[in-house]
């Protein structure tokens, strides 16, 4: 499927369908915790019950989307995300109730499965073969692109009005992110591709050979989900309630800025120095966020965690798809989110249990400390065991 440049129609069209997918995910993330508990009047112990649904009903679509992708038709697998996704963001602006609001967040949670997992895995289809790691990277700096916007628009749009003009906002991205969708010219499956229907049990569902990888990331997302859930209530909580919007344009900044080097560095000298130094940045960055107690500090420690997740994230993913047999890769990426996203979701309720009887600050320096034991698991379950035929040595 892949052409011989990088840039080709397809992959910049499916990059622009996941960056408007993204773009409505974290506008919501950063603006539905301080709705839920100001506007709904919910306290600390249940705000991350709003993000769990959607990550739960993403985490157990994400496998069922991944065989999906490699047996059915994909352009009509990805329209039918996309749409579904769409629908649920105009529903929000009818929703005024804690329990309505999290069955939404299900059902939105499931379209945003399906539609981010489809657009991951046809992104790497379309990418050459010998420039995985960088058009992977590429294709991620597209999320990280939503992580900058996504935040600053959500804030600056509650500050300035009301949830509905929000609510609207997403609307049009949502639309966006279908336009985008729709152009996509998607070739038959590749030669091989029957054979995922072969695998039987748990097997049709989940990439053995990703699981590995995939279990690491699962401890970078448990950390990373006390950022997007709470770190706007934080804000507000140590006076910085102004600069909120702001941390995340630092963080993500600091991800556009590396991911050009980190893809072509990862193609070159493989994952591990990548992986090393990307736990130490985010541990170190969550500690300093935890510690913060000015503005400078607080914006400085989203640079460091920027850093250290934009090394991550690619890195995990691209090696969960070199495991895997080329005739799942669809799978490959839905089993790496499958076991990402429940760290995620599963983080953002128990550490957000760990705040409201602690508080914010001790959250993220227990958040780092799981960050920091994870390189002990990548040594363990992938470094170690990595096999030379198919990951670059470091030079």
């Amino acid at each position: 499927m892949a052409e011989d440049k990088l840039w080709n129609r397809n992959y910049v069209a499916v990059c622009l369908s996941s960056f408007f997918l993204f773009l409505v995910f974290y506008m919501l993330a950063v603006t539905l915790p301080v709705y839920v508990e100001e506007s709904l009047q919910v306290g600390k112990e249940r705000i991350g019950l709003v993000m769990t649904a959607f990550i739960l009903a993403n985490v157990v679509f994400r496998p069922i989307a991944g065989r999906w992708l490699d047996e059915w038709n994909r352009k009509k697998i990805v329209l039918f995300s996309l749409v579904l996704f769409l629908v649920c963001s105009v529903a929000y602006s009818f929703v005024h109730d804690y329990y309505v609001l999290l069955l939404l967040r299900v059902a939105h949670g499931i379209g945003f499965g399906i539609a981010a997992t489809a657009t991951g895995a046809i992104a790497v289809d379309f990418v050459p073969e010998h420039r995985k790691g960088e058009g992977i990277g590429y294709f991620g700096l597209f999320m990280s692109l939503a992580m900058v916007i996504g935040p600053f628009i959500g804030l600056s749009i509650v500050e300035q009005y009301e949830m509905n003009a929000m609510f609207l906002t997403c609307l049009l991205f949502a639309l966006l992110a279908l336009a985008s969708g729709a152009v996509l010219r998607i070739p038959a499956r590749p030669a091989g591709a029957a054979k995922a229907g072969q695998a039987v049990g748990w097997r049709r569902y989940v990439v053995e050979e990703a699981i590995p990888i995939s279990l690491t990331g699962t401890l970078l997302a448990f950390a990373y989900g006390t950022i997007s859930t709470f770190l706007s209530v934080y804000a507000k909580e140590i006076g910085f309630g102004a600069i909120a919007s702001y941390f995340f344009m630092v963080f993500a900044a600091t991800i556009v800025v590396s991911r050009p080097f980190t893809g072509r560095r990862y193609d070159r000298s493989g994952p591990n120095g990548l992986v090393y130094g990307g736990l130490l940045l985010f541990a170190g960055g969550m500690i300093w966020l935890g510690l913060a107690y000015a503005p400078v500090a607080f914006l400085a420690a989203g640079a460091v965690l920027g850093l250290g997740y934009g090394a991550l994230l690619p890195s995990y993913q691209t090696i969960a798809i070199q495991q895997s047999p080329a005739h799942r890769r669809g799978l490959a990426t839905g089993t790496f989110f499958l076991f990402f996203d429940s760290g995620y979701g599963i983080g953002s309720s128990v550490l957000g249990v760990v705040a409201a009887h602690t508080s914010y600050r001790d959250m993220y320096v227990l958040a780092a400390l799981i960050v920091f034991a994870s390189s002990g698991v990548y040594y363990l379950l992938h470094h170690r065991r990595a096999n030379a035929k198919t990951q670059p040595q470091l030079r």
